[in-house]
């Protein structure tokens, strides 16, 4: 009699070879009671990460692409040759816990209005982190650039975008889960379709929640569910050009599904982040410090988003792509990762 799978983790991976290697370890360590196959994608790392999961995990269902495709692109392709009833999209700088993947496991089959679920998320030192979000949309990027949720992290309306306010102990129905733990529901998936790859890295989970949810599923927190997620181990290798990719991926999506007025207040307050943000950068530039390469990097940086915003979300999105880190990536809704 054929195995049917409970689920399918499919990890994609760019130049993260020690820290993929921790993650498949955790994986395998953590589903002995569910039928389970990994499958990861390697964006054409440089790092030998394809030799060290071919010598060290011949379980693992190995695609290597010879260009970096982009975190949508390989996904989806993971996605097609995925065989289980969900599909579990784990980024490879995480470690899982506690049988994470056998509870969110449990608690979708006990929701079957469930098409995306996703877990507790702690830092290296078992701190928490955001994980749950609201959909961008012009009032809650000026709230977070801002920086009011911070002053009121308890404030329904100013933490409102990362839900600051609510202490991830219980389970809820949210907007957007974080993209480095994502388990989806295969008829959902089979219904709304895969990821959009046009976002490439940055926002393609958020636009992917969005797609389920005005397909009248839902999207679950579930906090006993618990992962550890180092994060941004491949794009803090390119930081700069990934501050203006996440800032032009949030600009697609309000293109996408928001109405053109919003659209272009979104590019407006864009442009004013990069712009309010030039001056102090400028002043550490005077300090003599081993940080100023730095600073004045960070200046360039920040020109080119004011500059760039004002063309669209095509004035931030990067156009030589494979350069692009992806694998491991940060989270991708909100503007706190360019900070």
């Amino acid at each position: 009699m054929e195995t049917i799978l409970d689920v399918s983790v499919v990890i994609v991976n760019w130049n993260t070879r020690d820290i993929l290697r921790d993650c498949l370890v955790s994986v395998f360590g953590q589903t002995q009671g569910i039928a389970c196959e990994v499958i990861v994608v390697d964006n054409a790392s440089h790092d030998g990460s394809v030799e060290m999961v071919r010598k060290e995990f011949p379980r693992v269902i190995l695609i290597a692409n010879e260009e970096n495709r982009g975190f949508a692109a390989g996904n989806n392709q993971g996605m097609t040759t995925a065989q289980g009833r969900y599909v579990l999209l784990l980024n490879s700088d995480t470690i899982v816990l506690d049988g994470a993947i056998e509870k969110a496991v449990a608690f979708a089959d006990a929701h079957p209005e469930t098409a995306v679920t996703g877990c507790r998320v702690l830092n290296s030192d078992r701190t928490p982190q955001a994980s749950c979000f609201m959909f961008p949309s012009a009032l809650n990027m000026l709230l977070s650039a801002l920086y009011l949720y911070k002053l009121f992290p308890k404030n329904r309306f100013f933490g409102r975008e990362r839900m600051t306010w609510w202490d991830k102990s219980s389970s809820r129905a949210v907007d957007v889960v974080s993209g480095c733990f994502m388990m989806v529901r295969r008829e959902a998936i089979q219904q709304v379709g895969v990821m959009d790859e046009t976002f490439f890295m940055y926002a393609e989970e958020t636009d992917w929640c969005y797609r389920f949810k005005k397909a009248g599923w839902k999207v679950m927190f579930v906090p006993e569910a618990c992962i550890i997620h180092l994060g941004k181990a491949s794009s803090r290798q390119v930081a700069p050009t990934m501050r203006l990719q996440l800032s032009g991926s949030i600009l697609y999506f309000l293109k996408k599904h928001a109405g053109t007025p919003e659209y272009i207040l979104g590019c407006v307050l864009t442009a004013l982040f990069f712009l309010v943000r030039i001056p102090g950068w400028l002043a550490k530039t005077c300090v003599p410090t081993r940080d100023r390469s730095n600073a004045w990097g960070t200046v360039r940086t920040y020109a080119r988003g004011m500059v760039g915003a004002a063309r669209g979300y095509r004035g931030l999105c990067v156009v030589d792509r494979p350069v692009l880190p992806v694998g491991a990536h940060a989270r991708a809704s909100s503007p706190e990762a360019q900070r």
